[in-house]
């Protein structure tokens, strides 16, 4: 009697270099503005970039299905640490993602930037990137409250990060902590306290 394999017992299940390489050059604009959007300048952008092509070419136990969502967790876990999101790092280098204050998306993309490591982070991953509080919680290892109340505080600062600047004026990461305010009478929920 004659029993077919499964196609999870095909061989090339698994992905390749070429898979993942193939991911990379289609993603590479995308993969590298999550980094720079998570890591807030370019040189930590490019370091967390290459940490994941290193990876991917290790890694030897994805599904080829599965090769984009995992260079993309790679690339995530990764920045987390080249960034300490729970620090309150307000030394970081940020860049802007074109060199002057722009209009439109940039102007979002920049403005996101100026937002602390951890706002940032749940920005990115909650807002843009549509993933649950709780999944951002057990990603950043911290409490489902401080998720949220980071949200809040990134949603309402981002309109005043992205407004027009006067001629030579360009936005300050001070600005991002100049309208905190509590959510909750009694209670900042801060990172930068």
């Amino acid at each position: 009697m004659y029993i077919q394999k499964s196609k999870l017992q095909t061989p090339g299940r698994h992905a390749t270099r070429d898979d993942f390489f193939e991911v990379l050059e289609k993603e590479m604009g995308r993969l590298y503005l999550l980094a720079f959007l998570l890591t807030g300048n370019h040189v930590d952008a490019e370091r967390c970039f290459g940490a994941a092509i290193g990876d991917a070419l290790e890694e030897r136990a994805v599904l080829k299905d599965w090769a984009r969502v995992w260079i993309k967790r790679s690339l995530i876990k990764n920045a987390i640490g080249i960034v300490s999101p729970e620090s309150a790092r307000q030394s970081e280098n940020r860049d802007l993602w074109f060199g002057e204050k722009k209009a439109g998306p940039e102007g979002v993309i920049n403005a996101v930037t100026l937002l602390t490591p951890f706002e940032r982070f749940v920005f990115v991953r909650v807002i843009l990137e549509g993933y649950s509080i709780r999944e951002c919680s057990v990603l950043l290892g911290c409490p489902m409250e401080r998720v949220v109340h980071a949200r809040i505080d990134a949603l309402r600062r981002l309109p005043l990060l992205n407004r027009p600047f006067a001629p030579g004026e360009a936005p300050q990461p001070e600005m991002a902590m100049s309208v905190r305010m509590p959510l909750i009478p009694g209670n900042v929920c801060s990172d930068a306290t």
